[in-house]
């Protein structure tokens, strides 16, 4: 298993090893002794999926604020995303900035998201399988987001904007500036 560093301050890329033969692979995903002893050491609450079923969706940017936040692992079961996170977290070396990843069935990798990053993707693909573990629970009053076409932070999205497919929640999101952000980096969140 390797755990490669981000440009963005804690968040990593995590590729375990995936044994293939003419039958297909077989990987683990997640197995906590491993992910500890690499460094990785968090405790799982909650996993979830999502399904986007046509190119061009568009989830995100969320985060929940603390005390609610969350770290992440995310990884696509099928299909390929671009798989977007920015750093707000207020005194973070990266606040503001953001790195985009190709992650999917293919490539077997994985994001971890630490809290205090908001988090979105697009899907390059259809029917995207993606599948996500949480530290925390989903607590809808600590619910939030950024706009994923914020000019101030300006995310290269790998397809034009015009004709994206997004809920009605993520297509009126704050800018950065106007966001209402609780996090701090290296405080408890």
């Amino acid at each position: 298993m390797k755990v490669i560093d981000t440009k963005l301050t804690d968040a990593k890329i995590i590729e375990t090893d995936v044994f293939g033969d003419p039958r297909g692979f077989f990987t683990e995903t997640f197995t906590a002794n491993k992910f500890k002893a690499a460094g990785v050491d968090v405790e799982w609450l909650q996993d979830n999926q999502s399904l986007s079923v046509e190119p061009g969706v568009l989830r995100g940017m969320h985060f929940q604020r603390a005390p609610h936040a969350q770290t992440k692992l995310l990884r696509a079961i099928t299909g390929v995303i671009y798989d977007v996170i920015i750093d707000v977290r207020t005194g973070s070396p990266t606040y503001g900035q953001w790195q985009g990843f190709i992650l999917s069935e293919f490539n077997h990798r994985q994001l971890l998201v630490p809290k205090g990053f908001a988090h979105g993707f697009m899907t390059l693909t259809a029917n995207c399988n993606v599948a996500y573990k949480c530290d925390g629970y989903y607590a809808p009053d600590a619910d939030g987001g950024l706009a994923y076409d914020d000019p101030d932070i300006g995310i290269e999205w790998p397809m034009p904007l015009d004709d994206l497919v997004l809920s009605e929640k993520d297509k009126h999101h704050p800018r950065l500036k106007d966001a209402d952000l609780n996090f701090v980096y290296g405080g408890k969140n």
